[in-house]
């Protein structure tokens, strides 16, 4: 490992391989599989992933267009899924870039239809609110749009979609949406059509419902942490954050440590001082909440409040501990394990938002 990197994150291909091996067990082999990798592939990097996991998915997906064209320079050949609405000056090069949209309205189809030359078409993902409130035509409107919508010759449907807002928290809810889903997409289409709604949680708890031709569409298991603590052992993280002891210091009782002086020091204490702060994406809600870290396979805990770019780490139980050694802000080191999970949980926030915290300064390794 380069010793100049403070803060760098070692991402691991064949994790996301094993992982997608893994969610194509949760589903009927006729199903085809949606990677999401908007948000920077939730801060794994977009380019990288795209290049290696070309392979690997059916399709990827992102938010926007430019994450779709970012995909496509990297000379990545599978469909691209827009997720988001796009605005209306981006339509004319989603169509000519060949890109996949999602269209809820009226009006979004007509502004399409304009961009496909003639005696072309454009296929879309007709997208229909269930719950989540986002996006979507209405359930008691789709019918009446959908119609309106396959009217025009230069737009075809290839898929029905929808989303699941609950999927990992109420069970009983989410299985009467998709229940509600199914029926609707039978209405608008007798004949067998594909759908994509199950996420991540969905596929756990409801894959088996997946028809043939179906698309899932997966984010967090790809990259390792299964939003179903149940799950969890069936993935492998993808990604370690680490960073570097930079000071080590010797404190006695009374010493305050941080901005607020929310610690101060009990006893005689050994702190060590880490090159790794909110501004590489330690999140300042871990300040105060029992937060650990790893140091040479050891358990350390944060002391007082996480900072711009240094956080305090408590290591008098350690027998020695050095400058430049390296430490784990979440994954695997020795025996010990912290995963993002545990982190978002001590945070008050998600795991999602955990990984795209980290931002641009930490640099992203890849084996």
């Amino acid at each position: 490992m380069n010793t100049c990197f403070r803060c760098w994150a070692e991402i691991e291909i064949e994790a996301m391989r094993a992982n997608l091996r893994t969610i194509r067990s949760l589903v009927s082999s006729e199903v085809r599989i949606i990677a999401i990798v908007k948000a920077d592939a939730y801060g794994h990097g977009l380019s990288e992933v795209a290049r290696q996991l070309d392979r690997d998915v059916d399709l990827f997906g992102v938010a926007n267009l430019s994450e779709a064209r970012i995909i496509r320079s990297t000379g990545a050949v599978a469909p691209i899924l827009i997720l988001g609405p796009a605005l209306p000056e981006e339509r004319q090069t989603i169509f000519d870039e060949a890109f996949i949209p999602s269209v809820s309205t009226v009006e979004e189809a007509a502004g399409y239809a304009k961009c496909v030359a003639p005696g072309e078409w454009m296929p879309i993902h007709f997208v229909i609110d269930t719950g989540m409130g986002r996006i979507g035509s209405s359930e008691d409107e789709a019918d009446q749009i959908f119609r309106a919508i396959c009217a025009m010759s230069e737009l075809r449907v290839t898929a029905l979609s929808s989303h699941l807002p609950v999927a990992d928290e109420d069970e009983n809810y989410t299985a009467r949406q998709l229940e509600r889903f199914r029926a609707l997409g039978a209405h608008l289409l007798p004949e067998l059509q594909p759908v994509t709604v199950l996420n991540s949680a969905g596929v756990m708890r409801f894959g088996k419902r997946a028809r043939a031709g179906d698309l899932v569409r997966v984010g967090l298991s790809v990259y390792g942490i299964s939003p179903l603590e149940d799950f969890q052992d069936k993935f492998r993280p993808a990604m370690t954050l680490k960073t570097r002891v930079v000071l080590v210091r010797a404190f006695g009782p009374g010493r305050s440590v941080s901005y607020g002086r929310t610690f101060v020091t009990p006893r005689k204490m050994k702190v060590a001082t880490l090159c790794a702060g909110y501004g590489d994406g330690v999140d300042r809600h871990l300040s105060g909440q029992e937060t650990d870290v790893l140091i040479k396979g050891h358990r350390c805990r944060l002391l007082g409040r996480v900072t711009m770019d240094q956080i305090m780490v408590d290591v008098t139980h350690l027998q020695r501990v050095e400058s430049g050694d390296e430490v784990v802000l979440f994954g695997r080191q020795g025996e010990n394990e912290i995963l993002v999970s545990e982190l978002a949980t001590k945070a008050g926030t998600i795991a999602w938002e955990i990984f795209t915290g980290i931002t641009k300064r930490v640099e992203r390794v890849y084996r």
